[in-house]
Order: C-alpha cells, then sequence, then structure tokens
C-alpha cells in the first residue's frame, strides 16, 4: 500500500495570497478603465462652445458676444423712439428728462455697435423684435399719467436685463471690441435705469414679479458666424466715443414711489 503523500508546505498561503492579488488587480482596472475610455475624447461643453466661438483680428468672438451685440443693436432700435417719444409725451419733468438721457445714451450706443458689427463682419438686425413692437404699441397707446407708468415700467424692466447681459458678457469676453461695447453699455445702462428710477415711477413690485425680472438675460436672436472673421471690412471706423461724450442731463430729483 502506498503511503499518501504529504501536503506541500506553502501551497495554501499560495493560493489565498494569489487570490488577494487577483482581487486587487481587478479593482485597479476598474478604477482605470474610465480614465482610460476618456483619454480620446473631448467634453461635450468644449465642443459645443467652440463650434460657437470663431477668430478674429480682435479676439476669439463666442456665440454670447454675438448674441451680446444683437441686443445692442435691437435696443437701440426701439428705446431710442420711445426715448424721443417721452420727452414731448411725459407729463413731469422727470419723465422728460429721462427721456433726453436715453436720447443721447442709445444715439451714442448704436453709433458704436454699427461700427463693432462692420468691423466683425456682422449683419445687425435692422427692426425690433415681437416684443419690443408690442411695448412700443402701448406706449403709442397711453396717455397722461399712465403714460408715464408704462414707460418708466418697461424701460427700466428692458434696462435691467440688458444691464445683466453686458455684465455677463463684460466678465468673460475675449475679443477687444465686444468688451469695449460691454464698457459703454454697462455705463449707458446704469445711467438710464438711475434716471427711470428718479422719476418715481417704476413699480418695484410689478418689476420682482416679472418672469425674468430679477437678471435673467433676454432671450437673443442669434448671429450667424461671419462668412470670413478675420477680415475687418470697416476700416478706421472708430468704435467709441469721445471726449465729452458722457450724458449732460442732470438727474431729476427721485420722488417717495410711484404715484397710486
Amino acid at each position: 500500500m502506498r503511503r499518501p503523500r504529504p501536503p506541500v508546505r506553502g501551497r495554501g498561503l499560495f493560493s489565498g495570497t494569489g487570490l488577494i492579488i487577483v482581487c486587487l488587480a481587478a479593482t485597479m482596472c476598474a478604477l482605470l478603465y474610465p480614465v482610460w475610455s476618456y483619454t480620446d475624447r473631448s467634453p461635450a461643453g468644449v465642443d459645443v462652445l467652440g463650434s460657437q466661438t470663431v477668430p478674429t483680428r480682435y479676439g476669439p468672438l463666442s456665440g454670447l458676444d454675438r448674441d451680446f451685440v444683437t441686443e445692442v443693436r435691437l435696443a437701440g432700435l426701439w428705446e431710442l423712439p420711445a426715448a424721443q417719444q417721452a420727452r414731448h409725451k411725459g407729463t413731469t419733468q422727470a419723465v422728460r428728462t429721462a427721456g433726453e438721457h436715453l436720447v443721447e445714451g442709445h444715439t451714442r450706443l448704436d453709433a458704436m455697435v454699427r461700427a463693432v458689427t462692420a468691423r466683425l463682419g456682422l449683419v445687425p438686425p435692422d427692426g425690433p423684435d415681437a416684443q419690443q413692437r408690442s411695448w412700443m404699441e402701448e406706449l403709442d397707446a397711453a396717455r397722461g399719467t399712465d403714460y408715464d407708468r408704462r414707460f418708466a415700467g418697461v424701460l427700466r424692466l428692458a434696462h435691467g436685463r440688458m444691464f445683466t447681459l453686458a455684465a455677463q458678457v463684460r466678465a468673460g469676453t475675449r475679443n477687444s471690441l465686444v468688451r469695449d461695447l460691454a464698457d459703454v453699455a454697462i455705463t449707458t445702462e446704469l445711467d438710464h435705469i438711475r434716471v427711470l428710477e428718479a422719476t418715481g415711477d417704476v413699480d418695484f413690485d410689478a418689476l420682482a414679479r416679472e418672469p425674468d425680472g430679477t437678471g435673467t438675460p433676454p432671450a437673443v436672436t442669434h448671429f450667424p458666424v461671419p462668412p470670413d472673421p478675420t477680415t475687418d471690412p470697416a476700416g478706421g471706423v472708430p468704435t467709441a466715443p469721445g471726449p465729452g461724450a458722457a450724458p449732460s442731463y442732470p438727474l431729476p430729483p427721485a420722488t417717495s414711489g410711484p404715484p397710486p
């Protein structure tokens, strides 16, 4: 009868160690797989942003930059005639003074935005959008103190939206022309906000109830990507206001609140 072979020392220990090593290796593979699987991929957000940004001689021009330029042009197309109307239709000196501020500011800002669009090869809108047209019709139909309240209300709402958008663009744009335009827009919009509030006709409670009255940027009409953004078709068109271009009209005294 053959005697049973004694067990080989260390085989059980080796088997247990091997199992531990295999488990550790499997864990490392599970941890590293997501890294390997994404090494050849670009983040979706970067792809989307890159598709909306084009190079220009003034720096990259993003989709948000183009939207902002669109909105500045649209603002001038309806706020300038509304302000001209307020100079004659307003029933108080404060409303008429606000109209003077808006006429002066938007005349200067509109000239600048048209020069910027020319330099960047963009085609600006040539008429107000549907909401702006409805505001103009509302002001056309209003009379007396009702006109004062409506003028101050819709113009203050519109300027709050534009001020927020201009600040957002100014904080992040890499385009020098857009940066200069945002600087002027912020200064102009803030002056207009102050002079509209100084009429005493702004209902701040109603303003806060607006869907985007708390600072959400407005919906915008997107510019198409310029066909040849590296050219400068406008040549030496000036894009910044000259010396002494600041508003010359004094702010009217503030009143305690809107009329009842």
